[in-house]
């Protein structure tokens, strides 16, 4: 290339266009990463999946934010490990159970299927969020399973000390308590899944627009912070065809934010 200016020019543009290409690509996908928000702050305390009573929960640090569950403890779950941006994944949550449950002989395997049928006992006996968490854990079975989001059944999101009998029957100064369903993505999105029965928004066979304005308004609470929220009716999930509705569902979500 001595003595030509147009062969050195030739060689640098090879050299770097696949670099500046590369680059473009990725401001692209930077921007298109930051246009889904996801929630400010720390998460602290995940408090999920009961089977009973609702738990006492005191203030040990209130400076701190630090919780501690002083009765009815042995009915749900308390995951206490920091969460980086990459979120909760069914591989972290198989291997915090692991620990709790002096599972350390026992193959991965074994332990996933044991919390499996833990975080489904939270379900009782609804159906309809049976086949939705069922038909979400299909996806464990795949060979990318530990990296996979988790489905977090019956989270806490927000606590009234009082029980429905201890407030004379009164309603809580909270419109909802607990979650269905929570998936800690990365980057800090939380996706709430909402079954709706008719408890949701009818007091008997009663159609309650009272119901129905309190549930929408939560909704929009949720979303000012930041968590995206997915409403499934009852009656929709009852359905023919229900599953493969939802795993064309959860085939989008988790497209649309990997």
């Amino acid at each position: 290339m001595g003595g030509s200016w147009a062969a050195r020019r030739g060689y640098v543009n090879a050299l770097f266009t696949p670099v500046l290409e590369r680059l473009e690509e990725m401001e692209d996908e930077r921007v298109q990463t930051a246009s889904i928000k996801g929630v400010d702050g720390e998460l602290k305390n995940l408090i999920f999946a009961s089977t009973g009573p609702k738990p006492r929960i005191v203030l040990r640090d209130s400076i701190n934010n630090v919780i501690e569950v002083t009765e009815n403890g042995e009915y749900c779950l308390f995951y206490d490990r920091p969460l980086d941006r990459a979120g909760l994944s069914w591989g972290a949550l198989v291997s915090w159970w692991r620990d709790k449950g002096g599972l350390a002989a026992a193959g991965d395997a074994e332990v996933a299927r044991d919390l499996y049928g833990r975080l489904s006992e939270s379900l009782g006996d609804n159906p309809v969020e049976r086949l939705l968490f069922r038909t979400y854990c299909e996806r464990y079975a795949s060979d990318e399973a530990s990296s996979l989001p988790a489905l977090i059944p019956q989270v806490y999101l927000h606590y009234d000390p009082l029980t429905h009998k201890q407030r004379g029957g009164r309603s809580s100064a909270l419109s909802r308590e607990r979650m269905d369903f929570l998936l800690l993505m990365p980057n800090g999105v939380r996706i709430v899944l909402e079954v709706d029965g008719k408890q949701h928004y009818a007091e008997g066979d009663k159609a309650s627009p009272k119901l129905y304005s309190e549930m929408v308004a939560e909704d929009r609470r949720l979303r000012l912070k930041g968590y995206e929220v997915y409403r499934f009716g009852g009656y929709e999930l009852g359905g023919e065809g229900a599953a493969d509705m939802l795993r064309e569902f959860f085939n989008q979500l988790l497209a649309r934010h990997q």
